[in-house]
C-alpha cells in the first residue's frame, strides 16, 4: 500500500457542492474516484495544518471536509518540517507568502511518505516547482514526495 499526504485542495474538491464549470467538474469527479482508493491501495495521511485549512470557510462545508477526512492519520507539525519549510521558501522553490505550500511538502517529506496529493497546480504542483521541491528537499537529507494531482494517480481516466 503505497503513503500519501492528502493536501486541502483534494479534500475541498471532494466535498464541494458540484460545480457546473467543465474543468472543475472534472476535477471534483476525479477525486471521487481517487477517493475510493483510501484505505485500499493508499494509506492516507493529513496534517494538524490541513484540519486548520478545512475548518476556514463556511460552517457546513468545513464540517463536511473534516467528516471526510476522520478516518486519517494525523501528522504533527514537527520543527523539522519547520525547518525544512523555510528551506523550500529561502530558496525560492515555494512563494515567501505561501508558508502554508511550503509546510504541506514539508510534512510529507520529513515522514517519508511517498506521494502529496494536491490540486494546487500554482505553488505545488506545477513542472519547474517540482524541479525546485525536489532539489531542495533531497538536499536537506529526505526523501521527497512524487507530487500529483488525483487525476494523475488515475491515469487521467476520470
Amino acid at each position: 500500500m503505497q503513503t500519501a499526504y492528502i493536501e486541502t485542495t483534494v479534500v475541498s474538491y471532494y466535498t464541494a457542492r458540484r460545480s457546473q464549470d467543465a474543468v472543475i467538474a472534472g476535477h471534483q469527479e476525479a477525486t471521487i474516484r481517487f477517493w475510493e482508493l483510501l484505505g485500499k491501495a493508499i494509506e492516507a495521511y493529513i496534517s494538524d495544518l490541513v484540519l486548520q485549512e478545512a475548518e476556514k470557510g463556511d460552517p457546513e462545508q468545513a464540517i463536511r471536509r473534516l467528516n471526510a477526512m476522520a478516518p486519517f492519520a494525523v501528522l504533527d507539525v514537527e520543527a523539522k518540517a519547520q525547518d525544512l519549510a523555510r528551506i523550500l521558501i529561502s530558496y525560492k522553490a515555494i512563494p515567501e507568502g505561501c508558508a502554508g505550500d511550503a509546510l504541506h511538502i514539508a510534512i510529507a517529506a520529513v515522514n517519508g511518505l511517498e506521494l502529496l496529493v494536491t490540486w494546487n497546480f500554482s505553488h505545488i504542483n506545477n513542472p519547474i516547482t517540482r524541479i525546485l521541491i525536489r532539489q531542495c528537499v533531497e538536499n536537506a537529507g529526505f526523501a521527497c514526495p512524487e507530487i500529483c494531482s488525483p487525476d494523475e494517480l488515475l491515469g487521467g481516466e476520470s
